[in-house]
């Protein structure tokens, strides 16, 4: 059971207490945090505004690790000032990679996936984005092969050893979620991703996906 939240000065409303509950119990509730996201994004950001000048839970019984990780990134994620944190294996691969089913072809492909995997930035839309038929092992293996020219031509990246599917999402209007409209265009080639050491796993692994480069292109 979640160890209940210090109480609070009582200068505040009902309402706001009710925020503040709420918000202790938001964290082991992943899929209501991806509903109001990307379907009541503007009570999310009153529930937001709200708490910013309320203390946090730092008690978390019966919860996992993971869960918890997931909360305090979350939390960051929206009050944090400084950079952001690395994205770890679940993120990036919630982030990136999709599972077969779906037509790429359709036209609101890439608006309806980047709403169901939530990928923004403090909620307003990402200009553009990279979503990948594939595994993590496969991406990871590609931050071992050799550098190449990213797609702005400033950083180093690694360019994957196998063809890989995948679509190419063009930002074409909007400004938070869920109104961020796109263009799809799907696309097959060398995955080009950005990698990171991971001290704890002594590896490397793939961060950010810059580009997906058609085979014809001579990479």
């Amino acid at each position: 059971m979640l160890e209940k939240c210090p109480a609070q000065e009582a200068r505040s409303t009902n309402i706001i207490i009710t925020a503040h509950v709420c918000f202790c119990l938001l964290f082991s509730i992943e899929k209501m945090i991806k509903t109001l996201v990307t379907k009541h994004p503007l009570p999310l950001l009153l529930l937001l505004q709200l708490l910013q000048p309320l203390h946090f839970c730092q008690s978390y019984h019966g919860i996992s690790e993971e869960d918890i990780d997931e909360y305090e990134e979350m939390r960051e994620e929206f009050f944090g000032t400084g950079v952001p944190r690395p994205f770890t294996k679940k993120k990036f691969e919630r982030f990136y990679i999709i599972e077969p089913g779906r037509p790429f072809h359709e036209p609101d492909y890439c608006r309806d996936v980047i709403m169901e995997k939530n990928v923004h930035f403090k909620l307003k839309c990402v200009t553009e984005h990279y979503f990948v038929l594939t595994n993590f092992k496969e991406l990871q293996d590609a931050c071992y092969s050799r550098f190449v020219p990213c797609k702005n031509g400033v950083r180093k990246c690694n360019r994957s050893k196998n063809i890989i599917h995948g679509v190419y999402c063009n930002f074409t209007g909007g400004t938070t979620m869920p109104d961020c409209n796109y263009n799809t265009f799907e696309r097959q080639g060398h995955v080009l991703v950005t990698c990171r050491w991971q001290n704890d796993i002594h590896s490397l692994i793939p961060d950010s996906i810059n580009d997906i480069v058609p085979i014809c292109s001579g990479y």
